[in-house]
């Protein structure tokens, strides 16, 4: 694979911290006392990269005084203390602190002890209104104990699966809390989804309980989802109760259970002492190709690598307010309720992120307070276009740091937010996966941020970059591998006895490290770049590519709104790489714009990169978390059908999937409409 060459002089920080603020954060704090109390190598004030990069190493050759480190300075509740942090290293397999008892909701509501806390918000709920409705310290333990409590009283007992068809909404967060308080394994779906969708997921855990709205507001719009509510009751037959949340001020349907109701009356909620590896909820891969994989993932794990992430490389804590642009059926909506774990308060937001302007979102930052803001890099850059000015219009003050995930951070997505929110802006572009319900690379306030660039690994994360061989490489490109256990990684899917469909996912090409399906550089500097998924590889005469390196390129000119690149074996042994270009409005696919997008990924990557034909596309396919959709596209276009190519309940336009198997179909004779080819 190849990618724009770095120039041979070292390349100045786009942004770097000052010293005051390196002082302050919670990371460096970790490290002086980690140094003190646990032999970590002592802190660089002189050179905070070289600093960071002895406790990054540290951090994973001595695995288990980190991940205990780590234990003690959060202060986890262990109610019966661990034997030891890491029984077994193997991959898959790696057994955390065994013999210790926890409770992963107990940690997250530790703030409403606080006297001076109690009354303080602990979640704000902001809608397409944009004005904040906070819960408090106290009304949220209340809500989780009664609600905790009405679960057992349905008979819901550890390892139990309680499911959720919700929005972002403060009682999604509370249906979770009460369902880990309990020690049963929590699981949601965005109501955006349709019927099948939720069902490929919730009949592969069964649960027996669903907590479901009557419908939901988008884009200034009401959409009631009744009929699909009445149809996921019909077809999941392990339910004993449904709690119906009225969001739209429907009654509560027959043999329902009202949720106002439920939490009438406050309850100091009871906390069930669970192993460290007792199942915390059940995320689900995007499932394109097949049913989608039911990840496993348990409540001491993703406790101490949440601290972890959020604590240490968010440099979140008490006093923080923390946003991040999501919905229940993305792992980034876990990642945020666990915000409560260190203190912060949540801000929840429900509604489009772009209603009714493209601004939506800074507007949310400014009227909420937030300080950690985290949104999608298709965001950054719909706002670049859209000449949003976050800066000028609004008060962005308290925000220190803006982080983006879903997809690669472009360099002038980078630019953009350092010249248009604030000059001295912590960006922070983060890559993980909702494998691991966190982040590889990313955040680290103590370092300098490099134009495209990740700042560096995660503590406790050995993350390489292989060739074909096995062998780490640095400044060359290679699969992004994680080669010895993190605490979050799976304990298993569900429904794979034998464990054969988690070991195919993940360890079938490197026996015994974490193959994640990325392709990566990591540099003689230490920072991280990511360059696309290795599964949907353009390979062009030997040369390998990254599909985001030539999206970064085609998207910055105004006339493309979005585009996909696929590169496709042909059964003589050719390869066809076309390029689809969605438009924008106005914008015509003639031959100027043809040459252009030809010279500039010429200019800016390679000839090899340029395409064999441009072709205009009435829209670019996503999966339901807003990814882009390569492998089945590539299928299509290889003849394999639509129902065999792709599961059409993982998709968010069906139709539009029509028009590639339509296109592979005429391959040879003219385009489908709308629009011109180029070769």
């Amino acid at each position: 694979m190849t990618t724009a060459a770095h120039p041979d002089h070292r390349p100045q920080p786009l942004w770097q911290p000052g010293a005051d603020r390196i002082a302050r954060s919670r990371l460096t704090a970790f490290h002086t006392w980690a140094a003190e109390r646990h032999g970590a190598p002592a802190p660089s004030p002189d050179d905070p990269a070289a600093g960071y990069a002895a406790l990054h190493r540290w951090s994973v050759e001595e695995l288990e005084t980190f991940w205990q480190a780590v234990a003690e300075w959060f202060e986890v509740r262990f109610t019966t203390p661990y034997e030891r942090v890491l029984a077994d290293a193997a991959m898959p397999g790696a057994r955390w602190f065994p013999g210790a008892t926890l409770n992963y909701a107990e940690h997250a509501l530790r703030a409403a002890e606080d006297p001076a806390r109690a009354d303080t918000p602990a979640l704000l709920h902001v809608d397409e209104t944009h004005e904040p409705r906070p819960v408090s310290w106290a009304e949220l333990r209340g809500q989780v104990g009664a609600v905790a409590a009405e679960l057992r009283r349905l008979g819901v007992r550890p390892g139990d699966r309680v499911s959720g068809y919700v929005p972002n909404i403060p009682q999604a967060a509370v249906a979770l809390l009460a369902t880990a308080a309990v020690g049963a394994v929590w699981t949601s779906c965005a109501p955006d989804f349709g019927a099948r969708s939720v069902l490929d997921r919730f009949q592969q855990v069964e649960p027996v309980v669903l907590f479901t709205v009557d419908g939901y507001r988008y884009g200034g719009k009401t959409h009631d989802r009744t009929a699909t509510v009445a149809e996921l009751r019909a077809e999941l037959p392990t339910l004993r109760a449904v709690v119906h949340i009225p969001l739209l001020g429907t009654p509560a349907p027959a043999a329902t259970l009202a949720w106002d109701d439920i939490v009438r009356e406050p309850a100091d909620p009871v906390f069930e002492p669970l192993p460290f590896d007792h199942p915390l909820w059940v995320l689900y891969s995007s499932g394109t190709t097949g049913l989608p994989k039911a990840i496993v993932q348990s409540q001491g794990g993703i406790l101490v690598e949440h601290l972890k992430q959020l604590g240490l490389h968010c440099d979140l804590g008490p006093g923080d307010r923390f946003f991040w642009y999501t919905s229940t059926g993305w792992m980034m909506w876990n990642f945020l309720v666990s915000g409560l774990l260190v203190g912060a308060t949540v801000v929840l937001y429900d509604g489009s992120p772009g209603h009714p302007d493209t601004a939506a979102q800074w507007r949310v930052a400014e009227r909420t307070g937030t300080t950690l803001y985290g949104t999608s890099a298709a965001y950054v850059m719909a706002c670049r276009k859209a000449d949003v000015h976050p800066g000028r219009d609004f008060d962005l003050s308290r925000v220190k740091c803006v982080a983006t995930t879903g997809s690669p951070l472009p360099p002038d997505g980078f630019r953009w937010i350092h010249d248009e929110v604030a000059e001295d802006m912590w960006i922070a572009s983060v890559s993980g996966g909702t494998d691991v319900c966190s982040c590889f690379a990313g955040a680290v306030p103590t370092l300098p941020v490099y134009v495209g660039e990740l700042q560096a690994p995660g503590l406790g994360t050995d993350l390489q970059a292989w060739d074909p061989r096995g062998e780490p490489v640095i400044d060359e490109v290679g699969e992004l591998i994680v080669a010895r256990p993190m605490p979050s990684m799976p304990v298993r899917f569900w429904n794979d006895p034998d464990g054969s469909r988690y070991r195919d996912s993940y360890f079938e090409m490197f026996p015994g490290a974490w193959r994640h399906g990325d392709w990566i550089t990591l540099t003689a500097r230490g920072t991280v770049v990511i360059h696309g998924r290795s599964d949907s590889t353009l390979n062009r005469q030997g040369v390998r590519m990254g599909s985001a390196d030539i999206y970064e390129a085609v998207e910055r000119l105004p006339e493309i709104r979005e585009s996909l690149v696929i590169g496709v074996e042909q059964p003589d042994g050719g390869y066809w790489m076309p390029l689809f270009v969605h438009l924008a409005p106005g914008a015509t696919l003639d031959e100027e714009l043809l040459g252009r997008i030809k010279t500039t990924i010429r200019t800016q990557l390679s000839p090899r990169h340029v395409p064999d034909e441009v072709i205009e596309v009435p829209g670019v396919p996503h999966t339901l978390t807003g990814k882009r959709i390569e492998v089945p596209v590539k299928r299509l276009l290889q003849g394999t059908s639509l129902d065999k190519a792709v599961n059409p309940g993982s998709v968010d336009d069906v139709e539009l999937l029509r028009y590639y198997e339509r296109l592979a179909r005429d391959k040879n004779g003219p385009a489908p409409s709308p629009g011109p080819s180029g070769g």
